[in-house]
């Protein structure tokens, strides 16, 4: 799946929403603020999913 930058995402092993910030070397940039302050790093494409597709999952 491609993500756009700007997209919020999730991990699909659960954690907090992310938003995109980039590409770079085959990994997607991702930035959260975790309460404290902007943590950032980067995934596989295959590691996230898609913010909105999540939700969708978890009120089924």
């Amino acid at each position: 799946m491609v993500f756009s930058v700007s997209e919020e995402v999730t991990s699909k092993e659960g954690g907090p929403r992310m938003i995109v910030t980039g590409y770079a070397s085959g990994m997607v940039e991702c930035r959260w603020y975790d309460g404290f302050g902007v943590k950032r790093e980067a995934f596989r494409e295959d590691e996230l999913v898609s913010g909105e597709r999540r939700s969708l999952c978890q009120d089924a």
